[in-house]
């Protein structure tokens, strides 16, 4: 069944009166279920479930990936083959919407940990208690929610903005409940038996569980060079090498990991592309020749000066990192319409009349936030004095700073699906390095509330839309997000301290998971506050270099409108992932493009499965070996106490 909605004349010319007695009158499902027991239940399971895959993804590349459209075909398939054996009813379309904002909620709950409270941790030397944290992301997050729901009048209702990649979650959700149930079983069947290979092959990769079931000879190896250096070795006595560095030390080599494959299927070929070409030049050009300059050290072992992610990282960070603040920085100011159009209409007199409000008992009050945003940003304030020592005046100039980036975030994600969470912060982060120099977890904290929370504020508005298409009701669509703070905070919280924490810090920034978001906030932080002159010569023009081909790079994507293929993002990003992991995610990348480019023909098989369906499939292979890669590591530690 088609989505009905306004054309382009009526959302410009109609009042949002007009707007929401359409809305009320065509689109509403009036008291279909929606937020029921089994729809919390499920999102808070499967949100829980898949915010770790977001924890997996997030220590290795520092992004976060969207889970709602995993979600939503997930509970689809389970509730169709539940009524299918008569255990229960089948879904409806406002349940499984309750519960991907449950489930996408959850998700996000991961991201303070593996960039602000990280970079804290590394910066400080010391490990912030387990109970902290979880109130810290919890306060964060339901400040983002009372940020988000009193702008989802303005830009939902009223502006209609698409919110894309919440448009094709319900687009989705419309076409499993109303199309062909075939289809919507297909996709799952898809997602699942992807799920279960990755989760079979990650078993396959662990050689220690598969030494003790006598199964050694089964094993994927994670790296694929091995019979490479063994036939080198054995037939020339030589191992590759640039300008006397083994290859192998510079992290390049190919490995198996189909988690990160998967997820550069997602982010697509020019992402992939520009991962590969910062890769290869960090990696394969600038690290040898700082590692024969000295600037970057080695460590001795046995007589032998070795090197690898972390040493190398030091010194390519930085250069990394300028070139990706100035591009964020540079997209972010370049659309003016964007700051124009955030601020825009924000007091309208388009409001509607209290009297002729038809949503005043399905939208969330508005005394919610005007008492709640008050009394849980002075909680916030409170928390950040409290556990970081941030003073309670500079934590309170971070709260109206909220507001103003949450209005900016929210409209550049409302028009592109991209919330600027990175160039939000680093704008905190060079705001306090004017209001408190040289206080480096001031800088940090004060970064991780403004830019946290605007991006829980713009991410949960992208979750409201679909809601929105499909006729739910906000006021539970508003409980549902708590609910899923709740499920991310209780299951990824321990997780996080179990996978990365268990011996202390030396498992946040290492070459298994580099924590690439923690090492961005505090090279910027350590930046800001101890002065660039600390830094290598050579480090300096890096970062000089990097700085101006971000603004170029960005300045020649808009003067092509889009068309330049390279991304300064991507290729900054390479200097703070080892470049096994970034070949891993174009190959992923470039496996997909190439499907698409092969098989051409709509009616083919091999275009239907992998063509059709690359979200489900990458989606299936993120979670089935993200769940059973943190699986393997939590039963390794336990084994190895």
């Amino acid at each position: 069944m088609a989505i009905k909605q306004l054309d382009e004349q009526q959302v410009r010319t109609w009042t949002l009166e007009q707007k929401d007695r359409w809305w009320f009158d065509n689109v509403w499902r009036g008291n279909m279920p929606q937020l029921t027991i089994r729809s919390g239940a499920t999102g808070m399971v499967l949100g829980g479930l898949l915010s770790l895959t977001n924890l997996y993804i997030g220590a290795k590349t520092g992004w976060t990936l969207g889970v709602g459209i995993t979600s939503v075909i997930l509970a689809f398939a389970m509730f169709k083959v539940l009524s299918e054996i008569g255990l229960a009813k089948e879904f409806t379309v406002l349940e499984n919407n309750a519960m991907q904002s449950i489930a996408t909620a959850a998700g996000y709950m991961t991201s303070p940990m593996i960039s602000s409270l990280a970079a804290y941790m590394l910066v400080t030397g010391k490990i912030i208690p387990q109970g902290t944290t979880m109130l810290w992301i919890i306060s964060l997050a339901v400040l983002g929610v009372l940020f988000a729901f009193p702008l989802k009048r303005r830009f939902i209702n009223d502006e209609q903005h698409p919110f894309p990649e919440g448009r094709a979650a319900g687009i989705v959700m419309d076409a499993l409940h109303t199309a062909d149930p075939a289809r919507g079983m297909f996709k799952a069947r898809i997602l699942i038996v992807s799920g279960s290979v990755a989760a079979v092959l990650e078993i396959l990769k662990d050689s220690t569980l598969m030494g003790k079931i006598k199964q050694g000879l089964v094993v994927i190896p994670g790296y694929l060079d091995g019979w490479f250096y063994w036939l080198s070795a054995k037939w020339f006595n030589w191992a590759p090498a640039i300008k006397g560095v083994d290859l192998r030390q510079l992290t390049v080599r190919p490995d198996s990991d189909f988690v990160m494959m998967a997820a550069g299927g997602l982010m697509g070929i020019r992402t992939g592309v520009s991962l590969m070409v910062g890769a290869v030049i960090n990696y394969m050009i600038l690290a040898p020749m700082m590692i024969a300059r000295g600037d970057i050290q080695g460590n001795l072992v046995d007589g032998e000066m070795t090197y690898g992610f972390r040493q190398i990282t030091l010194w390519a960070l930085w250069g990394g990192v300028a070139m990706m603040t100035t591009a964020s920085l540079f997209a972010f100011f370049s659309k003016p319409q964007i700051l124009v159009s955030a601020f825009r209409g924000l007091f309208s007199r388009r409001q509607p009349d209290a009297d002729a409000d038809v949503l005043r008992s399905i939208e969330l009050p508005m005394r919610v936030f005007a008492i709640g945003i008050p009394v849980v940003g002075a909680v916030v304030v409170y928390l950040a004095h409290r556990f970081f020592g941030v003073s309670i005046w500079l934590g309170a100039i971070a709260v109206p700073m909220i507001f103003i980036f949450t209005l900016i975030g929210v409209n550049s994600t409302a028009l592109t699906s991209i919330t600027p969470t990175g160039a939000l912060g680093k704008l905190t982060q060079l705001t306090y390095g004017v209001l408190a120099p040289r206080n480096i977890t001031t800088n940090l904290m004060t970064a991780g509330i403004t830019a946290e929370v605007a991006g829980h504020a713009s991410n949960l508005l992208m979750d409201i839309k679909p809601g929105y298409m499909l006729g739910a009701k906000p006021r539970q669509q508003a409980v549902g997000h708590v609910l899923g703070i709740l499920a991310g905070a209780l299951l990824s919280v321990p997780v996080f301290y179990a996978m990365f924490l268990h011996d202390g810090l030396s498992g946040l920034n290492n070459e298994q998971y580099p924590m690439p978001a923690a090492t961005i906030w505090k090279g910027v932080a350590e930046m800001l506050t101890k002065g660039i002159s600390e830094l290598p010569l050579t480090a300096r023009w890096a970062a000089v270099i990097g700085a101006l081909l971000g603004i170029l790079f960005e300045a020649l994507r808009l003067v092509t409108k889009g068309r330049f293929w390279l991304s300064a993002v991507g290729i900054g990003l390479a200097a703070v992932i080892p470049f096994n992991t970034c070949f891993a995610m174009f190959l992923g990348s470039f496996l997909f493009w190439l499907a698409g480019r092969i098989f051409r023909n709509q009616e083919s098989l091999m275009h239907r499965v992998v063509v059709d369906n690359q979200e489900p499939i990458c989606g299936g292979v993120i979670a089935g070996g993200a769940l059973m890669g943190i699986a393997l590591t939590l039963i390794s530690i336990k084994l190895g106490g």
